[in-house]
């Protein structure tokens, strides 16, 4: 499925985050993860970036239990390949070389990175 994946605040992209971290969950379960000793509105701020999230199709609800169930409608991976995706563009002209030469330079890569981002570029080239 194909959608444009905007800019997310830091808030609902925390909220996004224990969804894919922990799955399917309640407002009531979310708010307490995201804030633990938190109150009635909390409750509620959680409940609107839920709905922000709704609306901009990063999350799923579903409403056949009394207690909505929300769920990612959209992967980690993707909405990181959609959001990189943007950032090539607005900032590189679309290349995504510089990106990626800046990152791998700007951050030390441990052995297993280096082997991971080794075998992807093998596979790449079969």
């Amino acid at each position: 499925m194909s959608r444009i994946v905007q800019d997310l605040p830091d808030a609902e992209l925390a909220v996004l985050q224990k969804l894919w971290e922990h799955g399917p969950a309640t407002i009531r379960q979310l708010a307490d993860s995201l804030y633990p000793d938190g109150t009635g509105v909390h409750y509620a701020t959680v409940q609107k970036l839920l709905e922000r999230l709704e609306a901009k199709d990063c999350v799923a609800r579903d409403r056949s239990t009394w207690a909505h169930v929300f769920r990612a409608a959209i992967g980690r991976d993707e909405f990181i390949g959609r959001r990189l995706e943007a950032v090539a563009e607005r900032l590189c002209g679309g290349s995504i070389t510089p990106l990626l030469t800046n990152l791998v330079r700007s951050k030390k890569l441990t052995p297993q990175e280096r082997r991971e981002i080794r075998k992807l570029m093998e596979e790449m080239d079969l």
